[in-house]
């Protein structure tokens, strides 16, 4: 039996997208999915820059999970891949502007524009916790 990059790379990286499916955050996979999601875009909504690193693993990951158990919450959730949905991701960016790419990376937007953005140097240097922490504080902010 012979098996595809593309099929072990699926393999790989599913349970990585299941980390974030489970928590009811929906996957923009094209950027078709990305421009129906944020056109005219009411409410608030968080999107996760989700990726492979360890410090997606061991912090980004953990943090949006632990943001997400308590208080108010985004309107909509949204992930995108880095390195695995590159159209859908790439599209994604668009809206972080003035952040350079960064993954992964944790937005916040409201009514359709960026009010809050956590950048992959910002997640390296904190534990979940903290992250979660500082995402439940935005949460606290703009999504009442």
């Amino acid at each position: 039996m012979s098996i595809t990059f593309e099929m072990y790379m699926n393999d790989y990286i599913q349970p990585m997208r299941d980390e974030l499916t489970r928590l009811g955050i929906r996957e923009l996979r094209t950027p078709e999915d990305v421009e129906q999601a944020f056109n005219d875009m009411k409410g608030t909504a968080l999107v996760v820059v989700n990726s492979v690193c360890g410090c997606a693993a061991g912090n980004a990951r953990p943090g949006v999970a632990k943001a997400l158990q308590a208080g108010p919450k985004p309107d909509h959730l949204y992930t995108v891949f880095a390195g695995q949905d590159k159209e859908a991701t790439a599209k994604a960016r668009e809206y972080f502007a003035p952040y350079p790419p960064s993954s992964p990376s944790i937005a916040l937007m409201k009514d359709g524009e960026l009010v809050f953005f956590i950048e992959r140097h910002e997640i390296e240097d904190r534990n979940a916790e903290q992250i979660g922490a500082k995402l439940a504080g935005a949460f606290e902010h703009y999504c009442k």
